[in-house]
């Protein structure tokens, strides 16, 4: 699990199964805790490890209860003594309320390893919660879930025939997921649909681009799909275009993008900042220092180039971070539509056999000081693209963003 260990803001972390769930940011502690372990009989009495406000009389007579009466009979092995054990650690993660803080079992533990290592097998698209249900943030291009019409926005009512409204991310991704050649059964929700709207999807081997550029009406475009390990590099090298080409007009398109690595969108945001500027702050309320990341001060552009980020809602975690520094310092204008609003930070905390915790400890705030999770960005030029746009092959998000780059 060494592999994990380093901090990262994609938008629910189990990013590539789906392939892409959405890590937000997830930060893997590299040091092991103590294992926690503890036989059951030991933790009924005073010595336990519990906050002396706390009253557990009532969990050990629902135990006590359920050995003596319930249908299938007592304890008959520790096995299932142990799977009651997980299910109320389960219970009272739940009870936080947040979709993104989790405990695995073994089991659970051992597949989440394997998502974050990069299984590329799915259909192509980033999960998250939204406004309290499962919603598609974004499908990949070219991906199995964009090509059978998958929408930013839809709510996924159910997998397979399986409702999943108290699912946790980490649960419906691993309905979703699934070798090449498969078929998944998607049952949608779009608010602009009378019905919902039922879709079988064909899993695939999925191919994430990183970075395109191209050149329209005299602006340069450059198109970021995701902020993973190479999308520093990948930019640098678009830079390198855009400042040969003598344009000064520069749209940054972070349409659904899931987020990535912390450090590629500071990297990026480097590159119109100068140095020691903050990025974006690890607000961790009363628990400790907030962290500040700081621009590396490329800022090779400063005052020389008019900048427009187009944005919508599958936008998220490391898109925001983006669009959120430069406009807070005015470098950029946001067009498009209100980001995904991901901006939390989750730490893996191994807690003993094999287990372990991801939970929410930190959120993201914007140089202003604005909180990126739940609330999201507001463009200042708001514009919609619907599907028909999109049928038609028309991009009135684009095109907005081109007249307000030539204008400012």
């Amino acid at each position: 699990m060494n592999d994990l260990y380093k901090k990262i803001t994609y938008f629910a972390t189990i990013s590539f199964v789906v392939a892409i769930s959405f890590c937000a940011g997830l930060f893997v502690d590299a040091q092991r805790i103590n294992n926690l372990a503890v036989p059951i009989e030991t933790i009924t009495g005073k010595d336990a490890l519990r906050p002396d406000n706390v009253d557990f009389g009532k969990f050990w007579k629902v135990w006590k209860t359920i050995d003596e009466k319930y249908v299938d009979g007592g304890m008959a092995s520790s096995t299932l003594a142990q799977d009651r054990v997980y299910g109320s650690i389960k219970g009272l993660v739940d009870s936080l309320g947040d979709p993104y803080s989790e405990f695995f079992t073994p089991v659970e533990s051992e597949a989440f390893e394997t998502e974050l290592a990069g299984s590329l097998e799915g259909v192509g698209m980033t999960v998250g919660f939204k406004e309290g249900a499962l919603t598609v943030i974004s499908p990949l291009k070219g991906s199995p879930a964009e090509k059978a019409g998958v929408m930013p926005g839809d709510f996924i009512a159910k997998i397979d025939g399986t409702e999943s409204l108290s699912m946790s991310v980490d649960a419906a991704i691993k309905l979703i997921r699934g070798p090449k050649g498969t078929t998944v059964k998607l049952t949608l929700l779009r608010k602009d649909a009378k019905e919902p709207i039922e879709l079988s999807i064909v899993r695939d081997v999925i191919q994430i681009p990183t970075v395109e550029t191209q050149k329209k009406d005299g602006v340069f475009i450059v198109k970021i799909y995701e902020f993973n390990a190479t999308a520093s590099n990948l930019f640098r090298g678009a830079m390198k275009e855009f400042f040969y080409s003598g344009y000064d007009k520069l749209i940054i398109d972070v349409r659904n993008n899931p987020g990535g690595y912390l450090n590629s969108a500071v990297d990026t945001a480097s590159w119109f900042l100068p140095s020691g500027k903050v990025v974006v702050t690890e607000d961790y309320g009363d628990r400790r220092s907030p962290v500040e990341h700081r621009s590396k001060g490329y800022n090779v552009f400063s005052g020389k180039t008019k900048v427009v980020v187009l944005t919508n809602g599958g936008s998220a975690s490391a898109s925001e971070i983006l669009a959120g520094a430069l406009s807070d310092y005015g470098v950029a204008t946001i067009v498009g539509e209100k980001t995904f609003g991901k901006g939390s930070v989750q730490e893996v905390v191994p807690i003993g056999d094999g287990t372990s915790l991801k939970i929410t400890i930190a959120k993201w705030l914007t140089p202003l000081g604005k909180s990126i999770s739940k609330e999201g960005l507001t463009p200042v030029f708001e514009v919609k693209m619907t599907q028909e746009d999109a049928k038609a092959g028309l991009d009135p998000q684009l095109d907005k963003a081109i007249e307000i780059v030539k204008k400012k």
